[in-house]
């Protein structure tokens, strides 16, 4: 009895806790070998031209030469780097000791039509933006169709689900006209014809 209470005893302090220890994944200690097929030239390049920004103005983008500055490049199109160097700022009128500055000799336009193609594109007309929801234009549709000119009708119409004033109802109306003037005659045109139909 003695005898195994002293064995139960020792057990837990002769229980080696390093023999149980997790083995470490076979693959996860192999040396790193070193690429020897690997182009590191290409591979450089290939990533600083991918780390470049893109041009977003198309004009420039097709003659832009990766081999030269951006000086050089926007010099060559007759752009600028700095503005604030083109465009002559009336300075304060402040004595100043005559330095002898060495002008930098001006540079060659050898691509202007890059500067023509800019100016034609900035000199076209914008186009609208503004747009209507085909939802919306629907229910003027409906409210106008049904309605006519009377906002209050409308506004106690069971199709107007946000629940619009006559106000804004009529506002509605008057942006659908002033965005879409031809559509707008053309549908008022067909509801007098729809209407001479009926009588």
């Amino acid at each position: 009895m003695a005898e195994q209470e002293q064995l139960q005893s020792a057990a837990p302090s002769d229980f080696n806790t390093e023999s149980c220890a997790i083995p470490k994944a076979k693959g996860k200690t192999r040396r790193q070998k070193f690429g020897y097929n690997v182009n590191r030239k290409r591979l450089n390049r290939n990533a600083q031209q991918r780390a470049a920004p893109r041009i977003e103005c198309s004009h420039i983008r097709h003659v832009w030469d990766h081999a030269k500055s951006v000086r050089q490049n926007l010099a060559e199109m007759g752009l600028a780097v700095d503005p604030n160097k083109v465009v002559t700022l009336r300075k304060r009128k402040v004595k100043v000791m005559e330095v002898d500055t060495e002008e930098r000799p001006k540079e060659l336009v050898r691509k202007p039509y890059v500067l023509n193609d800019l100016e034609a594109e900035a000199s076209l007309p914008e186009k609208k933006e503004n747009t209507l929801s085909g939802d919306l234009i629907d229910y003027i549709s409906y409210m106008v169709e049904n309605h006519g000119e009377d906002y209050k009708a409308m506004a106690r119409d069971e199709k107007n689900y946000y629940q619009d004033t006559p106000k804004q109802i009529r506002n509605k109306i008057n942006v659908y006209k002033r965005f879409y003037p031809a559509e707008w005659q053309d549908f008022l045109d067909s509801l007098q014809k729809n209407k001479m139909e009926a009588e």
